[in-house]
């Protein structure tokens, strides 16, 4: 079959990001014998010229779009991101009979009223690599599609229990980088890496469980330095890991360090780090392997707040691990995550205050909490009565301990002016 992969995304929230995911669908489509186009709409200056030309030079017999961010994840004001992947659908729809298929991280977040709103045929929640050239096996067979692991069909629903990879060195990792396409130099971007799917920490907020599962399935170092290293001859010298904890688990971090550390060259890489799981001999690998800067999520200086939000951490962890980070040379980029369930005006300050109080180049400040189903905090949600069964999540929903309302933000923007290297 022929095969258009579009990646609708044009949003650098926090960076400029290829789409690694759908880099390995590609690769995993070609691999199955069909003929395949990738399109990276962050790379044109013209979305909907570049896929109308596609289309019509390409004359696809199966369309697949991956859906990244739904919304920018921001309470006021907030963006709601899938207009324009809309727009594409729409277009698609308009200049070819090919069935659409969705997909990509986002999707997975919401695969019915996903599917519903953009107007899809179907819909791939989970891990594409896997399911869509087999999705793509029964079309071209013209079988019933009864039964397929995390397929989302209009008024149908799901069709059979998603699975999950069990072995990640069974994707095309190594073939993916061949599909990004740069239009500014190289050495310019940083170059998406992933080694672990899964996280089974299950902090009150975060959609990564529905999106990977709670399993941690680890890539092998070796090869992923081997990645690196082939990358790295041409021409790439940032690498980003969007692993969402690099640091566990912490023996397999260390390992991938030292396995970097072999190939490093001049490499630089960015991560996300789970606070009070580091210790000095990981943070040296780190810097060692060519770690500049990390993600540190401690949400929270109020002891009851952490509780709340489940995490499994303490604030006497969280200052050690900014330490210990800075005492190798790493940059670090902290998050608070304020108006969470139990919140108040005095829990705030106390997370205002321990933050400033850290060693830290630049901090984050997110003021309500988006609200993502299958959590948590959405269960939270329900029980106070800020959301119903029939709130539709796919559009920005947020929490806000009440009292906060009229005082938050005045007073996290009060913050933010003495404070330059503080952000929302």
């Amino acid at each position: 079959m022929r095969v258009l992969l579009i990646s609708p995304n044009r949003e650098e929230i926090n960076m400029r990001t290829l789409p690694l995911g759908l880099a390995c669908v590609a690769a995993a489509t070609q691999k199955a014998g069909h003929d395949v186009v990738l399109t990276d709409l962050m790379e044109t200056e013209d979305p909907s010229g570049t896929v109308h030309q596609i289309i019509e030079d390409f004359r696809p017999e199966a369309v697949g779009l991956s859906v990244r961010n739904v919304d920018d994840q921001k309470m006021t004001p907030s963006r709601f991101l899938l207009d324009q992947t809309k727009e594409i659908v729409s277009l698609c729809r308009g200049l070819s009979e090919a069935p659409i298929i969705l997909g990509g991280a986002g999707y997975s977040i919401f695969p019915e009223r996903g599917l519903t709103y953009l107007g899809g045929d179907m819909g791939i929640q989970g891990e594409g690599e896997a399911l869509f050239p087999l999705l793509l096996d029964r079309l071209s067979r013209h079988e019933d599609l009864a039964g397929f692991p995390g397929l989302y069909l209009p008024e149908r629903g799901l069709q059979g229990q998603r699975t999950f990879i069990p072995k990640l060195e069974d994707l095309p990792w190594s073939e993916a980088f061949s599909w990004f396409r740069f239009n500014k130099p190289i050495q310019d971007y940083w170059v998406t890496v992933q080694t672990r799917r899964g996280c089974p920490m299950r902090c009150s907020y975060c959609s990564t469980e529905t999106i990977e599962g709670r399993s941690i399935r680890r890539r092998d170092p070796r090869a992923v330095a081997e990645d690196l290293a082939a990358q790295m001859k041409a021409g790439v010298e940032q690498f980003y890991f969007t692993d969402n904890t690099f640091n566990l688990p912490p023996d397999y971090a260390k390992q991938l360090c030292r396995e970097i550390k072999e190939v490093k060259g001049r490499a630089r890489w960015r991560g996300i780090i789970y606070p009070g799981k580091i210790d000095p001999a990981l943070a040296r690998a780190m810097a060692e392997s060519g770690c500049v800067e990390v993600s540190i999520g401690f949400e929270s200086g109020s002891p009851g707040i952490l509780r709340s939000l489940n995490k499994f951490f303490n604030l006497k962890e969280v200052r050690r691990t900014f330490e210990i980070l800075g005492d190798y040379g790493i940059r670090r980029m902290g998050f608070l995550l304020l108006g969470g369930p139990g919140e108040t005006k005095e829990t705030v300050r106390e997370s205002l205050e321990f933050a400033d109080s850290l060693p830290l180049e630049a901090l984050k400040v997110t003021a309500g909490i988006r609200i993502y189903p299958q959590t948590l905090l959405e269960g939270t949600a329900l029980l106070e009565g800020t959301i119903n069964r029939e709130t539709n999540l796919l559009f920005p929903t947020y929490y806000l301990a009440k009292g906060l309302e009229d005082w938050l933000m005045p007073t996290v923007t009060e913050w933010l002016r003495a404070r330059p290297h503080w952000m929302m």
